[in-house]
This record gives structure tokens, C-alpha cells and sequence, in this order.
């Protein structure tokens, strides 16, 4: 789970990763034999018994640097991903952030480009907004409506949601689930977890090869 990968900046939310750091990151993961795809991808991977050596690259937010510093690192390892937009923001700014520095997010053709290029594009909402205890209405707005508007965007089916800040409760899944999303990321999702609620271990400016190590080694444990 990554965010924004840009040079080092005041971030009291520990989100971003700069884009040195981030290629380490990559060569890590190339030299240990895996390979970063697609969440959807990986999903698929799974269902068919191919999953072994893939690893689901997801960044949350849709941040322009997304396109400007972690496409062109993916490229370079032969790796994909999926970024999940804020479908209601696009061409603006990350607002829903009061004490973080304002970043700039992917435009409506920066979103068309990546979807282009195999990237794939998921669902954060509307305007990324917490789902837990929201209304039907307030949640058809934010789960059916934003996939609406990245399909007719990207002219391709978005089949990935990711919950704003990882808040989600009963009605929130269901919600996800009936919006016709083949599957959805969470954080740490609890008695939630499933395909609708995927956990996803965090990554930081702060992992390094001794951290991501120790992260291998507990995910593969806890499955």
C-alpha cells in the first residue's frame, strides 16, 4: 500500500516515499524474484492458481505524482499497479487532508494515459469520504457513482474499490459489493476481511531491506 511518491516533504501522515527510496523498494522486491502487478491482476492470479512470485501494487489517492515518478520506476522493472482516484477530485488537490502539504492529483487525461498503459484504475470514492455510518445515499454516491464516472472516463470496467482511510463497517462492504466490484482494499479490515476487504501491509519512506524483510516474513506467516 503506497500513496504518493515524491521528493521528502513536511508529512505528518507518513505517506509519502521518496522517489529514490521507492526505486530501492522495486529492486528489492526484482531481486527476490517478485513481481509487481495489478491488484485486479493479482486477484485473477489467485483464482487461477498463479499467484506464486506476484505481489498486488496498490497506491491510494490518485496523486499526479503517481504518473510523474512511480510509472516510469514500474517501467523500468517490467511492473504494473493499480491506483485508486478520488473520482470526484481529479485535477485538484488531496483537500481532504488538513494537516498534510497539498499535492496536486492525477488529471482526467493523466487517468486515461495510465489506464493506457495497463495500469489499473480503481475506485476511491467520490470525494473521499469515510464510508462507516454513512447513509445509502451518501454511500450510492460514493461507491455506484465514482465507478460510474472512471468508466465512462477510461471507457474500461473498474472492477477495484479501496475504502478512504481504510473506514468501512457492515454497510459499507455490502455497499461495495452490490455496486458490482469484483473486489475491494482495506487496511486492516479485522472481522471484515475478505474480498470486499482486503488487508494491505503499508509501506513506508522508512522501509528499508530490514524492514521490508521482516514485512515479508510476518504476511507470509499470518496467511
Amino acid at each position: 500500500m503506497y500513496h504518493s511518491v515524491a521528493s521528502a516533504v513536511d508529512d505528518p501522515y507518513l505517506i509519502t516515499v521518496d522517489p529514490a527510496r521507492f526505486r530501492r523498494q522495486l529492486r528489492w522486491l526484482s531481486a527476490r524474484g517478485l513481481r509487481g502487478v495489478s491488484v485486479g491482476a493479482l486477484m485473477r492470479a489467485h483464482r487461477n492458481g498463479t499467484a506464486a512470485g506476484l505481489v498486488g501494487l496498490s497506491f491510494d489517492d490518485g496523486y499526479r505524482d503517481f504518473v510523474e515518478e512511480a510509472m516510469p520506476a514500474l517501467a523500468e522493472h517490467g511492473f504494473t499497479a493499480t491506483v485508486y482516484v478520488v473520482a470526484d477530485r481529479l485535477g485538484g488537490y488531496n483537500d481532504w487532508d488538513s494537516q498534510g502539504p497539498r499535492k496536486p492529483l492525477m488529471t482526467a487525461h493523466q487517468v486515461r494515459e495510465a489506464a493506457a498503459t495497463g495500469v489499473e484504475i480503481g475506485s476511491h470514492g467520490l470525494t473521499h469520504r469515510r464510508l462507516a455510518g454513512l447513509g445509502a445515499r451518501d454511500l450510492a454516491a460514493q461507491v455506484t457513482d465514482s465507478r460510474h464516472v472512471l468508466e465512462d472516463l477510461t471507457g474500461q470496467a473498474v472492477d477495484g474499490f479501496c475504502y478512504p482511510y481504510g473506514s468501512l463497517d457492515d454497510a459499507a462492504v455490502d455497499a461495495v459489493e452490490h455496486a458490482g466490484y469484483a473486489y475491494a482494499c482495506a487496511v486492516s479490515p479485522g472481522a471484515h476481511s475478505g474480498l470486499h476487504a482486503l488487508p494491505r501491509c503499508y509501506v513506508g519512506d522508512r522501509d528499508g531491506p530490514l524492514h521490508l524483510t521482516a514485512k515479508l516474513v510476518r504476511d507470509r506467516w499470518l496467511r
